[in-house]
């Protein structure tokens, strides 16, 4: 079957920049060149020496061998760099795009903040795709109740937020970006007034929102504590 000519014209195109691949290239074969001559003095020169100043010598030669080892893994992202156009107008219609699943991995409020843990669960939920082909998972390695009551309240709050960012054709899809901003939203829309109004209402529904996470949090601390530790917990599937 014949495809059509939208369906199998690239979405995307890749161009490389020559001038900074040349420069960046040329760099590393210089870098590269001084820490060789470098090498073979540390070598030379630790085979040369007294005994008493082989130890720090060594602790030195060593520190500079790691550093050079960290400094060329760091030059496969320059080595070639890229830039892309791409085509958002030749996507397939909404009938014919696939299904995506999307995984947030948390391990505890201790170490990420559940408020940002949300704010990342409510971006990719408000992901401009279709919503029936869109399906959003958060795995909480710690299996903290706060988690689990945080994204009750997630999904609460993204009843305001989703229809919002669609109707009004929200760029920053992150509450917590999105109400920080501060340059002039009105932007967003073409109907500025009707716009500012639900605005206002969609951060007081926020701003409630971070609170009752908080709170819950809060409280949170002295339910679960020695209850169960992050690597002995019962699972939990909603």
């Amino acid at each position: 079957m014949a495809c059509s000519s939208s369906t199998s014209l690239p979405l995307h195109i890749c161009h490389s920049n020559k001038l900074t691949m040349i420069i960046n290239r040329s760099h590393a074969v210089l870098h590269s060149i001084a820490i060789s001559f470098l090498i073979y003095y540390r070598a030379f020169f630790l085979f040369h020496q007294p005994t008493p100043i082989i130890f720090p010598w060594l602790l030195l030669f060593t520190s500079e061998l790691l550093l050079s080892f960290i400094w060329f893994l760091g030059r496969a992202y320059i080595w070639r760099p890229v830039y892309r156009t791409v085509f958002p107008e030749r996507l397939p219609n909404d009938d014919k795009l696939p299904a995506i699943d999307v995984f947030i991995c948390t391990t505890g409020p201790d170490k990420e903040p559940t408020i940002g843990v949300m704010n990342t669960l409510l971006s990719a939920m408000a992901l401009d795709y279709p919503p029936d082909k869109l399906h959003v998972y958060l795995s909480d390695d710690g299996g903290c109740a706060i988690t689990l009551h945080a994204m009750r309240e997630s999904w609460s709050f993204a009843r305001w937020w989703l229809p919002f960012c669609r109707r009004f054709g929200i760029k920053t899809r992150c509450p917590e970006a999105y109400f920080s901003r501060t340059e002039n939203h009105d932007s967003d829309s073409k109907n500025p007034d009707n716009f500012m109004v639900e605005r206002e209402k969609i951060k007081e529904q926020y701003v409630l929102f971070k609170e009752r996470v908080r709170r819950a949090g809060e409280e949170s601390k002295f339910k679960d504590k020695d209850v169960y530790t992050a690597s002995d917990h019962p699972s939990c599937i909603e």
